[in-house]
């Protein structure tokens, strides 16, 4: 929702100092974050849990709790082990320069599923990974594994950012088949970000992580670089 007040990403947690990570005003938690050791976390809700519940715990604990591990699995692991009914529905993944996992949390399920993505261009949104039944997959996944592999080190992301832009998705499919949502109903994109993790070999070589942010839809608000410890 466009009136949700968020702050871009930071060090927002004080008894997180290696945690950057945007942050959600209103529960406190963020929607994706990085570690000093690499570790990425980013959660989506599920089909219609859009919003908070008065008797669930925020989602936004989800990835900062998967940050406090310095390995993408150990923190996949531990997440595993929660209650998924302490929250509403979720898609949560968890990566870094070696694995990544995709973990749902369903209604009604009585545990967390953990699955690890496989190699190549996976895509999540609110459904299932790589779920092309929904409209944004459907239409943007394609796109995804024909265009241009993004560049970090010369900068040049332009065939993922023109995706990224794209406002108008898959005739019959409303807003949910968009890439960049725009509505007059108070929903919508407020935010992007491309993320590069270094390979195990590059980290030896000191090549840094790369997160550029648009603090804006991405058609009409400028990447920038986010500052992550080194």
């Amino acid at each position: 929702m466009l009136d949700r007040p968020w702050d871009p990403p930071g060090p927002h947690w004080p008894d997180r100092p290696e945690v950057i990570a945007g942050r959600d005003r209103l529960a406190g938690g963020t929607w994706l974050g990085w570690n000093a050791t690499g570790v990425t976390a980013a959660v989506l809700n599920r089909e219609g849990s859009l919003g908070p519940a008065d008797d669930k715990r925020s989602r936004g604990e989800l990835v900062l709790d998967a940050l406090d591990y310095a390995d993408a699995r150990d923190a996949a692991d531990a997440l595993s082990a929660l209650d998924p009914t302490a929250y509403r529905s979720f898609n949560l993944v968890i990566a870094d320069n070696r694995d990544a996992f995709w973990l749902r949390g369903r209604d009604g399920a009585h545990a967390v599923e953990v699955t690890a993505l496989p190699e190549g261009i996976s895509m999540l949104t609110s459904a299932d990974l790589n779920d092309t039944s929904h409209g944004r997959i459907e239409t943007y996944l394609p796109q995804f594994e024909a265009a241009a592999v993004p560049d970090p080190d010369s900068g040049d992301w332009s065939a993922w950012t023109a995706i990224l832009q794209d406002p108008y998705g898959a005739p019959g499919h409303g807003t949910s088949g968009a890439m960049c949502i725009v509505t007059d109903y108070g929903y919508g994109t407020v935010s992007s970000s491309l993320i590069a993790l270094a390979s195990p070999e590059a980290v030896s070589e000191k090549v840094e992580n790369i997160w550029l942010f648009a603090a804006g839809r991405p058609d009409t608000a400028p990447f920038e670089r986010i500052p992550l410890p080194t």
